[in-house]
């Protein structure tokens, strides 16, 4: 057989074909918004067969099976708690008279709404900022424990602060204590279920989070759908919420990254018991793959509605989102406060890749006079991620919102503060990975003590940024210019 040019066109074209029909079967089988769709075609028709292999770690959806496992999971839990907590609403009032407000009460009504998120009154609230300062109190706290032990991170790494994490918890578990541990695999790379063997032989329990092996070190071909939540549950009433993960890299132990700015809460009061159901939840939906016995909640009858007893606690509600829900809970939490900003919103998120309705809710904000403030990264932890999140700068930047350029190391804080009584914190960004992809936590908090005292901080943290301009992007040179329309393309899929 003769190959000429004919012959091998021919084949060339079958193949292109065959690749068509094989990337619309595989995008159109599953349920995707408009945007994600188009971005993944665009990658398996633009790159052939190759598309297919980046689409096999970034593309798979978490299985039907797990997403109702969770949700089944999740109604069986919730619906211990949900009648019951109507039944106290009814009696009390939604905020106390300080933090009154329309929006506030929009708010909250919106999160009940959406991710039935209980609001609670008695919960004193430390902020840290600091890695080695939280996790020398985390660690405290741990070696006090009387009863119970709850921890759900991202990234649990083997290093030296996992290290000492890990002994606090073995001490625990020698104690006595119920030490439970969740992490992610995929987030937790170089990490070895072996790690935790001394824990499990003195009574802890550990998993990995449904999208992977409890078994393997990395069963699962996919970096999308992931556990991004950040918890820690000490005795049922002191729980820690936020940005940090456990690793050297949070505690300044990064020549990379040098300074590692990030926001994490340390809440006592009921808030805790909120922070345990979630973590019940997730625990409960990775029981079916790892065999670990389930999670028992029996701390509901401690769930009763108390009366703040000073200005320093906080309304606080736990809201949590994930890709086996579609009420978008935390987006539209986000949504929410800045539709409803009257005077400013301050925003500290180390991605800025926001879809299209948060996108034009921040420009109607500042269009409208509203003081809209971000602050991103000066470096790249994930250079497609960061080349798209200079372009969405760029863009919000022309619509008269103010971007810096946080230069004191890496800033991974994920807030949001807005007015005299409105700020949330926790696990989510502002991209499509937090709004839609992985499983996330936050804190909504509607306290003028707790805002103001953000607001401060971040006002700290302009000190040390620069606000970033028309003319700086205008002098970036074409091939950066072109690597960030290049990343906004694929912004969807990030």
């Amino acid at each position: 057989m003769v190959w000429d040019w004919n012959i091998i066109r021919k084949i060339i074209e079958i193949l292109w074909l065959i690749d068509i029909v094989l990337a619309g079967w595989t995008v159109f089988r599953s349920h995707r918004d408009i945007a994600s769709t188009w971005a993944w075609l665009l990658v398996l028709i633009g790159i052939p067969y190759i598309g297919f292999l980046i689409y096999l770690f970034l593309g798979r959806q978490i299985s039907h099976d797990d997403i109702f496992a969770i949700q089944n999971e999740q109604k069986k839990i919730q619906d211990q708690y949900l009648t019951k907590q109507q039944e106290m609403l009814k009696q009390y009032d939604m905020l106390p008279e300080k933090e009154k407000s329309e929006r506030a009460r929009m708010l909250t009504t919106l999160n009940l709404n959406t991710d039935s998120a209980f609001i609670t009154f008695d919960n004193n609230v430390k902020i840290f900022i600091d890695g080695t300062k939280l996790f020398k109190d985390i660690i405290a706290k741990i070696n006090n424990a009387k009863e119970s032990i709850n921890v759900e991170f991202y990234t649990f790494y083997s290093d030296d602060l996992g290290n000492h994490v890990l002994k606090a918890l073995e001490d625990a578990a020698r104690r006595g204590v119920k030490v439970r541990v969740i992490y992610d695999a995929s987030g937790s790379l170089g990490t070895k279920p072996s790690y935790f063997d001394n824990l499990r032989k003195l009574g802890g329990e550990v998993q990995t989070f449904i999208s992977t092996s409890s078994k393997y070190w990395f069963r699962t071909p996919r970096l999308n759908y992931h556990l991004h939540r950040k918890l820690v549950i000490i005795d049922h009433k002191i729980g820690y919420i936020g940005g940090f993960n456990i690793g050297d890299q949070y505690v300044d132990k990064s020549k990379k990254f040098g300074h590692w700015r990030d926001t994490h809460l340390q809440v006592v009061g009921q808030a805790a018991i909120m922070m345990e159901i979630r973590f019940a939840m997730d625990w409960n939906t990775s029981c079916r793959k790892s065999r670990l016995p389930k999670y028992n909640l029996k701390n509901l009858d401690k769930l009763k509605l108390k009366r703040p007893t000073s200005e320093d606690q906080v309304a606080m509600q736990i809201v949590a989102s994930g890709p086996d829900s579609q009420n978008f809970a935390i987006r539209r939490g986000y949504e929410g406060i800045i539709a409803g900003a009257r005077k400013y919103v301050y925003i500290q998120s180390p991605y800025l890749i926001p879809e299209p309705s948060i996108l034009e809710a921040l420009i109607v904000s500042a269009k409208s006079s509203v003081d809209v403030r971000i602050m991103i990264p000066c470096m790249a932890d994930h250079p497609f991620v960061y080349r798209a999140t200079e372009y969405y700068a760029k863009y919000l930047t022309a619509n008269g919102i103010k971007v810096y350029k946080y230069n004191n190391g890496f800033i991974h804080a994920k807030t949001m503060v807005s007015g005299s009584n409105i700020c949330s914190v926790g696990s989510a960004n502002q991209d499509y990975r937090s709004y839609m992809l992985n499983f996330e936590v936050n804190s909504f908090n509607y306290s003028p003590k707790l805002a103001e005292k953000l607001k401060k901080i971040f006002e700290d943290d302009l000190e040390q940024s620069t606000l970033l301009t028309n003319e700086y992007f205008d002098e970036q040179s074409h091939w950066r210019k072109f690597k960030q329309y290049f990343s906004r393309l694929l912004s969807p899929i990030l």
